[in-house]
C-alpha cells in the first residue's frame, strides 16, 4: 500500500493550528470541530477534511508537493482515530466545565501531533504495532483498500 507523508504532514500541522487556536479564543466548538475531522477521517478515510484540502486545493496548485511511499495507512487511522476520541473526550470536558481536564487532553494532542510533524515519531502508530505484537489488530472495513 502507499501513503502519501506530505498529506500526513498536513493533517498533523492543520490539527496542530487549529487546536493552538480554539485554546487561544477559548473555542470549545473548534476542538469538537477538529474531533469530528479526525473521527470522520478515521472511520471514512476518503472523507477527510484535510485530505481533501490537501488534494483537492494545495497539491494541484503545486503548494505542496506529494511524498508517497510504500506504508500500511492502518497505523495511521489509528492514531488518527486516537486522537479524534482524545479531543472528543476533551470537547465533552470542556461543555461540562472542566477546563483543565479539556485543555490538557487538547495539549496531549498537540504534543502528539507535533513529535510526529517534526521527530517523525508517532505514538499512536507506535501502540498499533505493539498491539499487533500481542496479537490485537484494531482494524475498521474502511482502512481495507482505502486511503
Amino acid at each position: 500500500m502507499k501513503v502519501d507523508q506530505t498529506a500526513l504532514r498536513f493533517n498533523q500541522a492543520s490539527i496542530i493550528v487549529l487546536l493552538v487556536l480554539a485554546f487561544l479564543l477559548d473555542a470549545m466548538w473548534l476542538v469538537a470541530f477538529v474531533a469530528a475531522v479526525m473521527l470522520v477521517g478515521t472511520l471514512w478515510p476518503a472523507a477527510g477534511l484535510f485530505k481533501q484540502l490537501y488534494a483537492r486545493a494545495l497539491k494541484p496548485a503545486g503548494l505542496l508537493k506529494a511524498h508517497v511511499i510504500d506504508d500500511d495507512p492502518q497505523p495511521h487511522l489509528f492514531a488518527q482515530g486516537l486522537g479524534g476520541i482524545f479531543l472528543a473526550l476533551s470537547a465533552a470536558a470542556l461543555w461540562l466545565g472542566l477546563p483543565v481536564v479539556g485543555w490538557t487532553l487538547a495539549g496531549i494532542v498537540i504534543a502528539l501531533a507535533a513529535i510526529n510533524l517534526f521527530l517523525g515519531f508517532c505514538l499512536g502508530c507506535f501502540m498499533y504495532y505493539q498491539l499487533g505484537r500481542i496479537g490485537i489488530k484494531p482494524t475498521l472495513p474502511s482502512w481495507q483498500g482505502g486511503k
